[in-house]
């Protein structure tokens, strides 16, 4: 598939089928979130994939009710280690999140690629989640998504719904 293509199809989906991931899709999938780039190479990030039901039904009530996460076969929760360098004066911590986040879209633009859905859930109890998952202290949530193949196979389409180029760039100066 065209990487442009890839680009102006992803979608947020929430409906999934129960169709098993094949393990080789799974790895390629995962192998994009794990080349990603990251200040200084430090790659911050690790994955916790959860597949069993039941737990995945105790991540929708730490996903704010939001029940699709629990329908698709995968749910990824996206960590990261505090690193607590000053890359780049204000980031500070922040530079952490911004590394997952690369990461991340990596993920969901591979899995795009390959004909599976994601949704970027930013809305959750990261200590529940922490604590549920026994995740330690100096490492955070910054984002989950559930990984499945789409219900409707239709869901991949360019939206329309978005600014035009013109409103978003400017030269030289924010004008």
């Amino acid at each position: 598939m065209d990487f442009y293509e890839v680009i102006r199809t992803r979608r947020s989906v929430r409906e999934y089928k129960k169709d098993q991931i094949p393990e080789e899709v799974l790895k390629k999938v995962l192998d994009s979130a794990r080349i990603a780039p990251s200040g200084s190479n430090r790659q911050p990030w690790k994955f916790i994939l959860i597949k069993d039901t039941e737990r995945k039904k105790k991540m929708v009530e730490l996903c704010e009710g939001q029940e699709f996460v629990a329908q698709a076969p995968v749910l990824i929760v996206a960590c990261g280690k505090n690193i607590h360098y000053n890359r780049g004066k204000w980031m500070g911590d922040y530079s952490m999140i911004v590394d997952v986040a690369i990461a991340v879209d990596h993920l969901t633009l591979s899995a795009r690629a390959e004909g599976l859905g994601t949704c970027w859930i930013g809305s959750f109890d990261n200590e529940g989640i922490k604590k549920f998952l026994n995740i330690p202290e100096d490492v955070n949530v910054v984002a989950l998504t559930p990984l499945g193949y789409p219900k409707d196979p239709n869901v991949f389409k360019e939206t329309k719904n978005r600014k035009k180029l013109e409103e978003i760039i400017c030269y030289e100066t924010w004008k």
